[in-house]
């Protein structure tokens, strides 16, 4: 058979690839199409589909003139093929396994087609290349490999996944609508980490989409469009024949016109895969289906709602195990509005990025407005009822409480005038600022937040010649800012309304008494313990002379300076403030919420003194206790959940706590929000048990979630940011990046000294010394640690270790001696010392054999010790391998074994790695170097 001129080939090979993926019918209907603008062109294509339904691959007959193909058990560099997995016009994919001994592992390995290997091919191979190194996320199909094999065959070995395609997974597993809508952000994570590293996909589809069984998903051939239409001496994107190389049903207006194709071009994708997931359907109707009809229906038709859609439908399977009608009504609405807006057909109109579509999909899931449809008061206000029920259900007690007290204080004769005027005053208020709440100066609608600040201002004007209700609105303002977590807005009120009642002659005991309590539990919040002791402390003597007419109020008074006292180690002074609370709420108010309060408070007394068996009871029943009175989404659930989560973890009890931290962070998220600083919090201790469990993937995935959301709700500068920055790196540090960790302890470095963050700075200034010292720079290390000791006041035992070891790199040996002996005086379990000094014995030629004989001694001792959590199976783990450095020493075919059989262990329980594992290889090579050489 003659061979195709390149330019010809391209054609036929881009069009073939979009008519092997329709239906029979579609085929011949877009054959048709083609036929009408270009028969003979329609004719080749005809004639290679019938050769491909004669074969089981184009391969096995070919049709252009080309060397064999690759066969099943032909090596292609170092890997052996097993099994063809798919083709498409340009390449293949073939099972394949590594096979040149250096390690097992099954790949997807991608290669050109045969005879199309020309050198504009392989031009584009290397920079699909280039571009899949750089997309390294959990959720994109990771490049492991990539090379030209000894006959010239560039290939790219890809992570093989074990999964389903999106819609199948779902299909098959009922899985329900939140899940689903969890799932498609996982997409969009994936597409927007894409974004921004400058690459559009292009080809966005189900078929592009695997799930793994744990849920994962995985987001196939990144970079192929781009990289086929990428610059000027690709063939353009529309053929004389108007085939093209995405797939039309999944394609965006711009690509049917031909115009630039921008990010946008993937949302508008990601709108049609999104509506397919939930409806099962395509999102246009037509007559006939034909490829001119779908060109026309994208670039002006208007897709049907997806709650229409599913009324619609004939299928069944893709509402998952529910009435369809259901079904529909949780579509109606927002996520209606949601998909549309990203199948706009002006970009003006369409969401900007991916990571926006996935911001408005979860602010749907935390019951926040959407940016996709009209923003009512009304609508509004019911997100902000449904959100946050228990938050309004406490400002609405607080209300009733003041309400209750306006009565009081009305019918009291010694006041009436001036109290029925400010009573009258705060009514007045409340009701113009509701009635108002429907519009901004703008004309725009006004939503909780906006509400709150133009209560703020309003008070300021119209409650100037009320004090006391203009005092009384500030608080209970402040306690709303609380619960959404805008600690610093609450902050701002709580401080003017100090100083309201500063000026006031004759401030109310009642009204006192609550505003300190909440200026303390706000400043607790905060991380200043000792502020809050400050301002309540003070108040012991008043609190005592008011229990019996303000019960509810010394409670909670009680309550809030015992967690403070905690807070900085007073734990008897807490446990007798916090019994006090008890016993008024238990014997005189009967409030069983606050009743959980203080057993949960008192069980975390016992996590203090190390009680942990006690602690978790103790917790366990506040939580059952909880749930016979309000049920299991109450608020105080959360904390609950968190204070077992840590105390499991404490216990060794790794699986149990990682449920417990999951349960209480799906609660904060839908009772508080994602972006809550307590769900924020839950999100960076879950991060820091599953990087102690080797977990590092979705440990960084989980603190990178949280950077973003940090910064928007707390900016760039703010300590919480520092906190991230230092979350950041130690990720990274465990990933073995050792450059990012190294710039994100800087970053957090620079705002804990602008923030005066001392205590802080000095940790972080320690761990990124770790990172420093594995990356060689062990006069930097071990200035970090000098640095850290002045930040403290004086060295720990942890520093003094970090400093030796820095001296070890120096070849110091003498110095870490010294260093570890200072450190043996303050360190009260001697397992880290003895487990340094080993190391310091394997590797300082001068050390006699004594002091090794005794290291071995102390390092069996260590490994005797009882492993109950992730810290002692490390600590365990470090025993091991320092054991091999010392036995390495006298028998270096001995200590090679103890390294094998120690890096076994890790790879089995650690398959993600870590900076242990490095460490042990690395000590591995220098064993090896020790052992003499043949010959």
């Amino acid at each position: 058979m003659m061979a195709l001129d390149r330019s010809r080939w391209q054609q036929l090979s881009a069009a073939l690839d979009t008519l092997l993926d329709l239906p029979p019918d579609l085929r011949a209907a877009r054959l048709d199409d083609i036929a009408g603008q270009d028969a003979a062109f329609a004719d080749e294509l005809r004639r290679l589909l019938a050769q491909q339904d004669s074969c089981d691959s184009l391969l096995d007959s070919p049709l252009i003139t080309a060397p064999p193909g690759p066969r099943e058990g032909e090596r292609i560099g170092p890997y052996r093929l097993e099994k063809l997995l798919g083709e498409g016009g340009m390449g293949q994919v073939w099972l394949a396994e590594r096979a040149d001994g250096l390690y097992q592992r099954h790949v997807a390995l991608k290669l050109l087609r045969p005879g199309l290997a020309d050198p504009n091919l392989r031009l584009r191979f290397t920079r699909e290349r280039q571009i899949l190194a750089r997309l390294a996320h959990p959720h994109i199909a990771r490049l492991l490999d990539a090379g030209i094999s000894a006959e010239g065959q560039p290939y790219l070995a890809l992570e093989k996944v074990e999964g389903e395609g999106l819609l199948e997974y779902c299909r098959k597993r009922g899985i329900g609508l939140r899940q689903r809508l969890q799932i498609f952000r996982q997409v969009c994570a994936a597409v927007s980490h894409a974004h921004a590293n400058l690459v559009v996909h292009r080809d966005l589809k189900p078929s592009n989409i695997l799930v793994t069984e744990a849920g994962e998903v995985r987001l196939l051939d990144f970079g192929i469009a781009k990289l086929l239409d990428g610059n000027e001496s690709d063939p353009p994107e529309a053929t004389h024949t108007g085939v093209r190389s995405f797939t039309l049903h999944y394609a965006a207006p711009e690509q049917i016109r031909g115009s630039a194709i921008t990010t946008q071009t993937d949302v508008y994708s990601l709108g049609v895969v999104l509506y397919e997931l939930l409806t099962g359907e395509k999102p246009y109707r037509l007559k006939r289906e034909s490829h001119a009809q779908w060109e026309e229906a994208i670039l002006a038709g208007e897709p049907l709602r997806p709650s229409v859609t599913v009324m619609r439908s004939g299928n069944d399977e893709a509402v998952p195990g529910i009435e369809r009608r259901r079904w529909a009504r949780m579509l109606a609405g927002d996520i209606d509005n949601i998909v549309l807006k990203a199948l706009a057909k002006q970009l003006a109109e369409r969401y900007p990025s991916a990571e926006a579509l996935s911001l408005d999909i979860q602010r749907h899931l935390d019951g926040l407005p959407v940016l996709a449809r009209p923003q009512s008061l009304g609508y509004r206000l019911r997100k902000f009822v449904s959100r946050q029920r228990w938050a309004i259900l406490g400002t609405a007690l607080v209300l009733s409480s003041l309400l209750s007290l306006l009565l009081l204080i009305w019918s009291q004769r010694q006041q009436a005038v001036r109290e029925t005027a400010r009573a009258q005053a705060l009514q007045d208020f409340v009701i113009a600022l509701f009635d108002n709440a429907g519009a901004s100066g703008g004309g725009l609608p006004l939503d909780v937040e906006s509400l709150l600040d133009a209560g703020e201002a309003r008070g300021e004007r119209e409650l100037a010649r009320q004090p006391r209700a203009h005092a009384e609105l500030l608080g209970v303002m402040a306690r709303i800012r609380i619960a959404l977590g805008q600690y610093e807005e609450a902050r701002a009120l709580l401080m003017r309304q100090a100083g309201l009642l500063d000026a006031m002659p004759d401030t109310p005991k009642a009204l006192q008494l609550d505003a300190s309590t909440q200026r303390g539990r706000l400043q607790r919040l905060q991380g200043d313990a000792a502020g809050c002791i400050a301002t309540l402390q003070p108040l012991q003597g008043e609190a005592r002379s008011a229990q019996a007419q303000l019960p509810a109020l010394v409670a909670d008074y009680y309550s809030q300076l015992a967690r403070c006292q905690r807070s900085v180690g007073e734990r008897d002074t807490a446990r007798q403030l916090f019994q006090q609370s008890l016993s008024l709420r238990r014997s005189v108010l009967a409030d069983g919420i606050g009743v959980v309060e203080n057993l949960t408070d008192l069980a975390a007394l016992s996590v203090d003194a190390g009680d942990y068996p006690q602690a978790l009871r103790g917790f366990q029943n506040a939580l059952a206790q909880l749930r016979q009175i309000a049920g299991t989404r109450h608020r105080l659930a959360i904390d609950i959940l968190r204070s077992i989560a840590t105390t499991q973890q404490q216990m060794g009890q790794s699986a149990a706590a990682a449920r417990s931290y999951d349960e209480a962070l799906q609660l904060s998220e839908e009772l508080l929000g994602t972006a809550h600083p307590g769900s924020i919090g839950l999100r960076r201790q879950q991060a820091s048990l599953l990087l102690l469990l080797g977990q590092l993937q979705q440990a960084d995935e989980k603190l990178r979630f949280n950077h973003g959301l940090i910064g928007q709700r707390f900016g760039a500068n703010s300590a919480e940011m520092a906190a991230s920055w230092d979350a950041l790196g130690q990720s990274a540090h465990a990933l073995g990046k050792l450059d990012a960790a190294h710039q994100h302890y800087l970053r957090a470095q620079r705002l804990m000294r602008e923030l005066k963050l001392n205590t802080a700075l000095a940790d972080t200034l320690q761990r990124d010394a770790q990172v420093l010292l594995e990356a060689g720079r062990s006069e930097a290390a071990l200035k970090n640690l000098q640095q850290a000791s002045r930040l403290r006041g004086a060295p720990t035992a942890e520093n003094l270790i970090g400093q030796a070891q820095a001296s070890m790199q120096l070849a110091r040996f003498a110095d870490a001696a010294q260093l570890l002996d200072q450190a043996q005086m303050l360190e009260k379990t001697q397992a880290p010392i003895w487990i340094a000094k080993a190391r310091l014995h394997a590797f300082d030629p001068d050390a006699n054999a004594a002091a090794r004989q005794q290291s071995e001694a102390d390092l069996q001792a260590v490994l005797k010790l009882e492993v109950k959590d992730e810290k002692a199976l490390q600590q365990h783990w470090q025993a091991q391998a320092a054991l091999a450095s010392l036995i390495c020493v006298r028998d270096p075919q001995a200590g090679l074994a103890a390294y094998e059989h120690l890096l076994e262990t890790l790879t089995e329980l650690r398959p993600q790695g870590g900076q242990l594992m490095r460490q042990v290889e690395a000590d591995k090579v220098i064993c090896m170097e020790s052992m003499p050489r043949a010959g």
